[in-house]
């Protein structure tokens, strides 16, 4: 296993990310199994585990704190992350931290993140005293490294990393997605602020896992052994300044496959690099809407979501994730779709790709509601 500095500690490189642990039929967490692949990953030289307040329906920590009773906790580092979402008042951010400890069964935590920043997040971050609180709680040593996780734009993370003092972050990064998000320049802009990186979705939530077989064929014959994950998992180990790269394990075969990558993990060459960048290439060649999420379009005086259609209609092709795609724009709001487009044509005038938005939007909302 590779160990790496990740905010003053040694962490073993890959984190055992547990949003998306084994269920069972009825959707809870098969505890058991869960523990299995905990203790595998553990032996394997796993010390990074990731969790936070509302995974598995807020189960999640409470199964990650039983695993932890019976391990040495000096050696062992935990994340998890508060929920900012549920915060409306000062006062909230303590509760939710006691909340947290007792369902872990710990005194500390080794990192604290702020969860899912972004813009509207982060003014109820700085309205409720969010930040005195947990820096407090640092002080104290409750909290032992602070950072945050972030889904917005650029722009926001500039804004939010540059606000104070992080030990690190957690971005999302895989070899699709360097432009989306904080994206290759948040990476570069926390390295360059001494920020230690920690990478969520590398994988892009096993979008990556199934590539087409002229990517796979081109992969394999290059390197028999290595699975799809393990291409994609190397290229962003190489990002600057990523310490860990979490990736959430729902199987045993997923732990095993992690931990050979991982015992084997190498620069690529540049061979294996053109590989991966031929891979990203194919991929965009499966683009249905020419959007580039330039957000020119925005906002929609109906409050339409234009890019963020664009890109699950994408998703759905370059993926073939038709069914993650429908349920994703399902679980949009009834004024964010398209139905709620008067073909005003404003979108169309400032579209600097020309792309007739209107009529592409009806064609998004028929393929995406389908039955």
């Amino acid at each position: 296993m590779e160990y790496r500095n990740h905010a003053g500690n040694q962490v073993s490189a890959l984190g055992f990310g547990c949003m998306r642990l084994p269920t069972n039929p009825d959707g809870s967490i098969n505890e058991p199994e869960a523990h299995r692949m905990f203790d595998r990953a553990w032996e394997g030289g796993v010390t990074y585990y990731d969790t936070a307040y509302p995974y598995h329906n807020g189960e999640s920590e409470r199964v990650v704190g039983r695993w932890l009773a019976n391990k040495p906790r000096e050696k062992l580092l935990l994340a998890t992350k508060l929920p900012v979402f549920l915060i409306e008042k000062p006062e909230d951010t303590m509760r939710l931290f006691n909340e947290q400890l007792e369902k872990l069964g710990v005194s500390y935590f080794d990192y604290y993140l702020l969860h899912a920043l972004s813009a509207e997040r982060w003014e109820k971050v700085l309205k409720n005293g969010v930040l005195e609180t947990v820096q407090k709680l640092k002080a104290e040593g409750k909290i032992r490294k602070l950072g945050f996780s972030f889904h917005d734009e650029y722009p926001v993370f500039e804004r939010i990393a540059t606000a104070c003092d992080w030990d690190f972050c957690q971005l999302q990064l895989n070899y699709m997605d360097v432009h989306d998000e904080a994206g290759l320049r948040g990476c570069e802009l926390a390295a360059s602020r001494g920020m230690s990186v920690v990478v969520m979705e590398p994988v892009k939530g096993g979008s990556l896992a199934n590539p087409p077989k002229e990517i796979m064929d081109r992969f394999t014959a290059l390197q028999p052994t290595w699975s799809a994950p393990s291409w994609a998992l190397r290229w962003v180990s190489e990002l600057p300044g990523v310490a860990v790269v979490l990736s959430g394990m729902s199987a045993m075969e997923q732990v095993e496959d992690n931990l050979a990558t991982f015992n084997s993990l190498r620069p690529l060459t540049e061979e294996e690099k053109a590989a991966v960048e031929a891979a990203s290439e194919l991929y965009r060649t499966r683009t249905v809407v020419p959007c580039t999420g330039c957000r020119y379009c925005m906002p929609c005086p109906m409050g339409v979501d234009i890019p963020g259609i664009f890109r699950i209609r994408n998703n759905a092709a370059i993926y073939d994730a038709v069914t993650s795609a429908k349920e994703a724009y399902g679980r949009m709001g009834e004024k964010s779709r398209q139905t709620s487009c008067v073909n005003c044509k404003k979108c169309v005038s400032a579209c600097p790709q020309h792309i007739e938005i209107p009529d592409r939007l009806a064609e998004a909302h028929a393929y995406l509601t389908a039955k």
